[in-house]
């Protein structure tokens, strides 16, 4: 269950129509932070990532499924199993499966590793427009101080 404040945050990004993918990130920074405090643990940072926006997606952020196969299988049978509760069970073991898992996944350098990766698979007008669009925010933020 997502955290009151995350939800709250969502929410105020939706209510100023920002991006489902802005909504979103407000759970990946939660998950992030739970990884980072040892609440659990993550194999990497793309699982921590994906822990995040599935966390979103229940809490009713339109994002699109998955694009890996297995994962938007595996998530169209979660949303089948939506209105239906994990069973106890089934819960502690996942649970348990998680913090058995290391929290380095969710460290500085492996985030920039994962963002920087990510990035490569974009093309490069692509990244060029997203450095452009930072700068551009960069210098209005400083201004405005």
């Amino acid at each position: 269950m997502p955290e009151k404040e995350s939800l709250e945050r969502a929410r105020r990004d939706k209510r100023q129509g920002k991006a489902a993918s802005t909504q979103a990130g407000e759970f990946v920074r939660e998950e992030i932070h739970h990884v980072r405090e040892g609440k659990h643990g993550a194999r990497n940072a793309k699982q921590a990532i994906a822990i995040g926006l599935n966390k979103a997606r229940r809490a009713g952020v339109d994002l699109p499924p998955p694009k890996s196969e297995s994962a938007r299988e595996s998530a169209e049978s979660s949303e089948r199993r939506a209105g239906k509760k994990a069973s106890p069970k089934r819960s502690r073991a996942t649970r348990g499966a998680l913090k058995r898992e290391g929290s380095r996944s969710a460290s500085k350098a492996a985030l920039s590793r994962q963002a920087t990766s990510s990035a490569r698979r974009r093309g490069a007008t692509s990244r060029k427009a997203a450095a452009k669009k930072a700068a551009r925010t960069r210098a209005r933020t400083r201004s405005s101080r």
